[in-house]
């Protein structure tokens, strides 16, 4: 386990314990099937072990965590029909953010998401994964916000959890980064040229799309035994 100390500003202790095993599983420095100990915990970003378990209550709440008896609390491990349920859900979650992004859509919003874009083609040119990443989860999250539907954003970042960018962050890098981006131009001008009218099946044919290309061949099982 990385040896970053929890932040000491900003938030309880229990909340900077919780954010900091989020951004672990999201970068993948904590991986499906790994066990975590209050110990360890404790050691690595001294606090004592009262915030951990609240924190470690939380996130089983939220499906990152779970707890077996006997054996201790873990990483949860990743199924292929979860993966394709969640592909399923968040195409329509997110083409329905789109619908309403686009009946407010503003000049504004439309030079923020092409300058994400451009984050996203510097990173190509680059070559640089992680920072590809970052733009991609600002588009997406982006996205969400504009739709100005507080509830519909809270859904999309419940369903897009830190595990679901673990699985991001590794299946999508077995496609080249320049391809990656070719993929999300092709998505803006989905999201800000298509019709209104068919603007919502087009972003979830997107994302079927994109799920097949992810998995097409391959074993959903076997990509999942790899993280």
């Amino acid at each position: 386990m990385p040896k970053t100390k929890a932040k000491s500003s900003g938030g309880s202790a229990t909340e900077r314990v919780e954010a900091y095993i989020r951004e672990a599983i999201r970068s993948g420095m904590l991986k499906p099937r790994q066990r975590l100990t209050e110990e360890t915990l404790a050691k690595t970003l001294k606090c004592s072990r009262g915030p951990i378990r609240e924190a470690i209550l939380r996130l089983q709440r939220d499906g990152l965590l779970e707890t077996r008896p006997r054996r201790g609390t873990f990483i949860p491990d990743i199924s292929a029909e979860s993966i394709e349920v969640v592909f399923s859900m968040r195409g329509k979650l997110e083409s329905l953010c789109v619908r309403y992004m686009r009946e407010s859509m503003t000049p504004a919003k439309e030079q923020k998401l092409n300058s994400i874009l451009a984050e996203m083609k510097a990173a190509t040119n680059e070559e640089n994964n992680e920072r590809f990443l970052e733009a991609d989860l600002l588009l997406h999250h982006t996205v969400w916000h504009f739709s100005e539907r507080e509830q519909l954003e809270r859904t999309l970042s419940n369903v897009m959890n830190a595990r679901i960018f673990l699985i991001a962050r590794t299946f999508s890098s077995r496609l080249p980064i320049r391809q990656r981006y070719r993929d999300h131009e092709k998505y803006l001008n989905i999201v800000l040229r298509t019709p209104l009218t068919r603007v919502e099946a087009a972003v979830e044919r997107h994302f079927s799309e994109l799920h097949e290309r992810i998995f097409g061949g391959h074993s959903a099982r076997q990509l999942i035994a790899s993280l």
